[in-house]
């Protein structure tokens, strides 16, 4: 059975320093080092803002790769955040340990990134009443991956040996889920931000 803790669930923002040359570097070609890491640093922003003011559920951010930045810093003291450093040797683990920690407190954790403009309240608020009856909540992405994923227990066959940043990130995800014996829930697809031609397809949306 899942575990269950005697908090709520948890929100963990997932998050990269906004570090030229090292956020957003799939960006870089459309927008330049500067651009890109200014575009991370919005959208890290917005969706802290978002999931902080939709008051649903402790938010964390976990940061990488540590907690050094001063945006997150910054972030932390106006949002009254928990900040913690990612750990792991590939995004897999780091998520993974971050589910593990936050399920020793609480009893859900739903892991987002900063890449879907799109991720509001109503998907929070879905998700977390996706987790009373379902082992899990999925919210995919249209690039094939997934901007949420809502969980009561941390199981290392969703995080191993994934090819995070491809397009079968998601479709692993249930079947690895699946093989577990979970119902899981999934929410509607979602555009997030990591290409140049999603640059395109977020302002189409945005009109």
């Amino acid at each position: 059975m899942p575990r269950t803790g005697p908090d709520p669930a948890r929100i963990l923002i997932f998050a990269k320093a906004p570090v030229p040359g090292q956020a957003k570097t799939r960006l870089i070609p459309a927008l330049g080092t500067a651009g890109a890491a200014a575009l991370a640093e919005r959208l890290l922003r917005a969706t802290v803002a978002r999931m902080a003011a939709a008051r649903l559920a402790p938010v964390d951010l976990w940061c990488a790769p540590d907690t050094s930045h001063p945006v997150f810093a910054e972030l932390a003291a106006t949002y009254d955040l928990a900040l913690h450093r990612q750990q792991g040797v590939d995004l897999g683990e780091r998520l993974l340990n971050a589910t593990a920690v936050t399920l020793n407190q609480a009893a859900g954790a739903v892991l987002i990134g900063t890449d879907c403009p799109q991720l509001d309240a109503g998907c929070l608020r879905r998700a977390l009443a996706g987790l009373a009856d379902h082992d899990a909540v999925l919210g995919p992405a249209a690039d094939g991956g997934y901007v949420l994923l809502a969980l009561r227990a941390a199981a290392p066959a969703l995080f191993a040996e994934m090819p995070w940043g491809g397009a079968r990130v998601a479709a692993l995800t249930r079947a690895r889920m699946a093989q577990l014996g979970w119902r899981w829930q999934e929410l509607p697809v979602l555009q997030d931000l990591d290409r140049p031609a999603d640059l395109v397809r977020l302002a189409a949306l945005a009109r």
